[in-house]
């Protein structure tokens, strides 16, 4: 009876050894979890019988944050994990250290493939079309003292308007034009505005009404312009909104100008912000968001099956992932530039080796033990 257990202290502590060797072995590894032995006695009856290993627990606890400025490390500042897809199964994972495929997909060093909301990230190569002014919004000053104008609009008498703005508008084919408007005073409250594009006279005209404190008649507001192009381009198709705007006696002043067009550009890059949005870097100052990053949590993480590669399952024990976006709910923030180093503390793991140590040496003088009595016997 001793010896079997003493054998099966020896048993339990070697594997107690082998998980804190494991331990040790990965205290530099990115990502990593560490791990605890539990040990449970063993009796028949009221016969103790020895020990065995009850279980091998996971310290899902945050390791330390390692900033290392490569825009493709990821690591996450709180709970949840990575999702990847690897050889058509999803896996999870705490190391977030990337790399771009040739073909513009996220993958780790194994090769498993980052997911997102729409499946496996892509970044696509292609440039961004360009899009036309749908829409021109001025913020303005209107000089109330401006005499009133009572012949025909003409854009190349400047005595037939009171004040003209220049603004730069884009066709479908991303060409800039020079699009400016003529503001003519009819009346005391009263003016028509005209457009013109690269000097040629669109087709509509704005009347704008203002209250007798010089506010802006919400009515009078908006109205819509046409401009027939040549150049292979839709006509040009836009609103012009002066809302905001106002009748004062100062002079004319334009406050705000937006358009809404712009021209085509190439990628010149992306990132990844704390929210998980990957966004798209145009040469044409734009961004688009490509796709959004998705984490996933557990309700127990200790139930993970670990396959090396710093990449889990998922159990029974476990329970299915939650899956959403960084920052919401349980999950945790993304961080760029970044990784989670390990959790494992290597004093305290030094520690436990030489107690897994000492048990081991004390299992095996048990054996001597029972064998010099047996020979004494």
């Amino acid at each position: 009876m001793g010896f079997s257990q003493a054998l099966s202290g020896l048993n339990s502590a070697a594997k107690g050894l082998d998980v804190i060797s494991n331990n040790i072995s990965n205290s530099q590894t990115v990502g990593f979890k560490s791990s605890t032995t539990r040990f449970a006695d063993v009796y028949a009856g009221a016969q103790g019988l020895g020990v065995k290993i009850a279980g091998v627990v996971q310290n899902f606890n945050s390791g330390p944050i390692e900033t290392t400025g490569r825009p493709l490390d990821l690591a996450i500042s709180g709970d949840g994990f990575f999702r990847f897809e690897q050889a058509g199964q999803v896996v999870y994972s705490r190391n977030g250290q990337l790399s771009l495929t040739p073909d513009g997909y996220l993958e780790n060093a194994q090769g498993a493939r980052l997911l997102g909301r729409n499946g496996q990230i892509n970044i696509p190569s292609g440039g961004m079309a360009a899009g036309a002014t749908s829409k021109v919004d001025v913020g303005m000053n209107f000089e109330a003292g401006s005499p009133v104008i009572t012949g025909a609009f003409d854009p190349t008498d400047t005595s037939t308007y009171s004040y003209a703005n220049t603004a730069t508008v884009y066709d479908s084919l991303g060409t800039a034009h020079d699009m400016t408007m003529y503001f003519v005073k009819k009346g005391a409250n009263e003016w028509e505005v005209h457009s013109t594009v690269d000097g040629n006279l669109a087709t509509g005209t704005q009347t704008v009404k203002f209250t007798s404190s010089g506010t802006l008649d919400p009515t009078y507001a908006s109205s819509n312009f046409t401009f027939a192009l040549t150049n292979g381009a839709d006509n040009l198709d836009f609103s012009l909104n002066l809302a905001g705007s106002t009748q004062f006696g100062n002079k004319f002043e334009a406050n705000s100008l937006f358009q809404d067009g712009y021209t085509s550009g190439s990628l010149a890059g992306f990132t990844i912000n704390e929210n998980g949005q990957v966004v798209a870097n145009y040469s044409n100052d734009r961004k688009t968001v490509i796709d959004q990053l998705q984490l996933a949590s557990f309700r127990s993480p200790e139930g993970l099956r670990p396959m090396g590669d710093n990449l889990w399952t998922e159990t029974t024990a476990s329970g299915q992932p939650l899956v959403g976006e960084a920052g919401t709910g349980q999950l945790g923030s993304l961080l760029t530039g970044a990784v989670e180093g390990s959790n494992v503390d290597l004093t305290a793991e030094l520690v436990n080796l030489i107690i897994a140590q000492r048990n081991y040496q004390a299992n095996a003088q048990s054996v001597k033990s029972q064998s010099e009595v047996l020979e004494n016997a």
